[in-house]
């Protein structure tokens, strides 16, 4: 029953990104399903050669977590639990629609995976969905690694978790079907049993989260209950039960209940149970006898370097549970770039100190090899891997830059008057008379699509083929295209469409001491779209223009307002692998004020409409109810803080996306935003409810057009959704927008969609105003 140190993941976009690429190609028809999967096959037989290659040869150590999307829609697509609109579809046609839709249905709802920048697609479950092991692709894939010579640890989200994540249809509660999706898995166990498998990990972090519909101890209660009845299975192999993302201390006694022979705990993010909880729990170190501890020390979703001499410590108290324990990662290391090797920074200061700071997926890799060595064979036998480990922490602390005196003086200085601005009927009378807009006004949320003639002018300045005029001569074309787009659509306020910024953090984190950029730090964000998370590693202030000149180029083409485009603080944060060493309501503080000096120069630029994108503010919402608000405080005060210094007639916006808006309903009133767009077409504007009953009276613009679908909305359906929206909140303030910005959709998508999104919005307004 042996299982050696392990990760709970790996990446499985590939270095290149190659299956990205693939997959892109098969949906513009330019690769085969054939094709498709032996590019696929190429790079899972890369990563599981890399992986036995850094030392997780034996004991099946190596995860097989691949996928052509999402680990979610995955164990939809084994269920065979389409929805209704889907059951005609099979094979990759229907597990793409699920996924991205087609020109008759809406494809499946897409949110964040607990508190991460992943999004996984929604699960939709009723009490007639069909559910039964409807292909048997897991075991397929760990046969093939096993024909390579590779004994691999299929990993597959657990049944608890992926029924407490779905969405129920009408008032049905998808948990109601746990019986019939654990009937699957006691097959699906049979069927690896049966292929050879020594070992299946099934992840169930819904134990460590409040965030969900149904109640925390009810979760765990469902998951005790469910993997006592799959371990009593005959036959199956050893299961490795993990509860990533959170502090499963709560949850451990279940755990340990279940049976099972092994389990996976968070502890970068959660703690060690101690003796007298699990003694006040009724277990025993006899309890703990024979079971494995995955011991999580080695942080999966940051690319911090461990400090080894703090893992020790763990490890070593860990021991004293009785349990057998080994190394693991906090979750799968899918969040985090491939290897640091591939990375060669300007500065050569910076580039030392980051190779020396840093780990990513393969260096966290090689540390729990490091660490499974000294828990094995002595912490002697890694003497000068502790010490190494040691002298670069001691060595970040004192760099320049990390701690910036002027940085923190300005911090401490902020007051509760800095992030309050006049009231809001005073800024809403003065928006009003400046800027004249009609009923339901439209507006985009801020890019338009990255066209192939951008990416190629970057590509070109990027390797010296233009120079900067040349290059800031082939943006502006681009964006006065947009300014001419946007007029001939007629739409209300505009924007300049970012043809000139790379990724929405990435362009500020540029442009802002305290950040550096990776040329290969590709993490995947959903399905084929991958991110570079920019690494904030020391104090943040402004030093350079960032906007200003763009905006003005755009507002000098149109007589109509151009938004001026920023990303918030939480955002920025979100989506960055930030610092580790001081709280992040100072790195927050730092970016709202950085912020706040730009916001200025804009509104004296003339920027009368100026939009802070917060999307990720839910996202980083504790999973541990007793942290919100203290988060929220924070959050929602960096917000402010990077706002609150503007006119009572500069009209202020924000967008969110991702989110469970009813849960952080009040967080985002108190952002106080002049208006607030939100998505809300991929879930037919189920964020209405949630407005009417706050009594939600700035501006808010629910969004009519999902950008996430190639699908274009007609104008029909636009038209219904702004009818809904009209049903639940006062017209008066209600503004139409898409859900998010467009920088992954075409153009003719664009054309039409905004198209037949202006034309509802001018049907709607006709009825409002007989």
């Amino acid at each position: 029953m042996s299982l050696k140190s392990t990760i709970l993941g790996y990446p499985r976009v590939g270095r290149k990104r190659e299956v990205k690429k693939a997959v892109e190609r098969f949906w513009a028809g330019r690769l085969t399903e054939a094709e498709l999967g032996e590019a696929v096959v190429a790079l899972r037989k890369e990563n599981l050669a890399r992986l036995a290659e850094l030392g997780l040869g034996d004991g099946s150590a190596i995860p097989e977590n691949s996928s052509l999307y999402d680990q979610v829609l995955d164990i939809t697509y084994l269920l065979g639990a389409a929805p209704e609109r889907f059951r005609s579809k099979s094979g990759l046609d229907l597990y793409f629609s699920l996924a991205r839709g087609d020109a008759e249905a809406a494809p499946q709802e897409m949110t964040k995976w607990f508190d991460t920048n992943y999004h996984y697609l929604v699960p939709e479950i009723g009490a007639d969905t069909p559910i039964s092991l409807a292909n048997k692709d897991n075991v397929e894939r760990y046969l093939e690694a096993k024909s390579w010579g590779y004994d691999t640890r299929p990993v597959l989200v657990g049944p608890v978790t992926y029924l407490a994540l779905a969405k129920g249809e009408g008032d049905f509660t998808p948990l109601d079907r746990l019986g019939d999706v654990v009937a699957v898995y006691e097959q699906l166990l049979a069927e690896f049993k049966a292929a050879g498998a020594e070992w299946v990990e099934f992840d169930e972090p819904a134990v460590v989260s409040d965030n969900l519909p149904s109640d925390r101890d009810e979760i765990i209660a469902l998951v005790e209950q469910t993997w006592t009845r799959l371990a009593k299975a005959g036959d199956r192999p050893n299961v490795l039960l993990a509860a990533p993302y959170g502090d499963s201390a709560r949850a451990f006694p279940a755990l340990v209940r279940t049976g099972v022979e092994a389990i996976g705990i968070d502890l970068d993010r959660g703690t060690l149970p101690t003796a007298e909880s699990l003694q006040a729990a009724g277990l025993s170190e006899a309890d703990l006898e024979g079971k494995i501890l995955v011991a999580g020390v080695v942080d999966g979703r940051n690319i911090w370097r461990t400090d080894l001499a703090k893992a020790k410590d763990i490890l070593e108290e860990a021991r004293t549970l009785g349990a057998t324990v080994v190394v693991g990662t906090s979750t799968s290391l899918q969040h985090v770039p491939h290897d640091t090797g591939l990375e060669q920074w300007d500065d050569p200061v910076l580039n030392e100190n980051l190779h020396e700071w840093l780990a990513f997926a393969d260096q966290k890799v090689e540390e729990v090899v490091v660490l499974d060595r000294g828990l094995n064979e002595g912490w002697d036998s890694v003497a000068d891997e502790l010490a190494a480990s040691t002298a670069a922490f001691e060595k970040r602390a004192a760099a320049a830059g990390v701690a910036v005196p002027e940085v923190r003086s300005r911090v401490s200085a902020l007051t509760e008057a800095d992030r309050n601005r006049e009231d809001y009927a005073v800024r809403e009378a003065a928006q009003a008379e400046r800027l004249n807009l009609p009923p339901l006004p439209t507006t985009t949320i801020g890019s338009f699509p990255q066209t192939p003639e951008i990416r190629s002018a970057r590509a070109d300045h990027a390797a010296g083929r233009i120079d900067d005029a040349a290059y800031e001569g082939r943006m502006k074309e681009e964006i006065e295209q947009v300014i001419r787009l946007q007029e001939d659509l007629d739409i209300d306020v505009l924007v300049h469409g970012e043809a000139e910024r790379n990724d929405m953090v990435q362009y500020f984190a540029e442009l802002l001491d305290g950040f550096a950029v990776t040329k290969h730090g590709w993490v995947q964000s959903y399905g084929s779209r991958c991110t570079r998370p920019s690494i904030l590693w020391g104090d943040v202030a402004k030093s350079s223009d960032i906007t200003v000149p763009w905006w003005s180029y755009s507002q000098s083409l149109t007589d109509r307002p151009v938004k001026g485009m920023l990303t918030g603080p939480v955002t920025i944060i979100a989506w960055s692998f930030v610092r580790k060493d001081i709280p992040l309501s100072e790195v927050a503080d730092q970016i709202a004020l950085a912020l706040r000096d730009e916001v200025g120069e804009l509104e004296e630029a003339g920027a009368a409409v100026i939009q802070v994108d917060e999307p990720a503010l839910r996202e980083l919402l504790p999973l541990e109810s007793s942290k919100h608000a203290d988060y929220l405080a924070w959050s929602v005060g960096s917000f402010k803080a990077a706002t609150a210094g503007v006119r009572p007639d500069t009209q202020i916006h924000t967008h969110l996306c991702y989110s469970e808006f009813g849960q952080i309903i009040d967080a985002i009133a108190g952002l106080d935003a002049d208006v607030t767009s939100i998505e809300a077409a991929r879930s037919a504007m189920e964020v209405l409810p949630d407005l009417r009953d706050h009594g939600f009276s700035h501006g808010v613009g629910p969004g009519v057009w999902d950008i996430h679908s190639p699908r274009v909305p007609s104008t029909e359906e636009v038209a219904g959704l702004l009818d809904l929206a009209v049903d639940s909140v006062d017209p008066k303030i209600l503004w139409v927008n898409p859900d998010c910005g467009l920088k992954t959709r075409r153009n003719e998508e664009t054309i039409a969609s905004h198209t037949n999104l202006v034309e509802a919005t001018k049907q709607v307004r006709e009825h409002l105003g007989k």
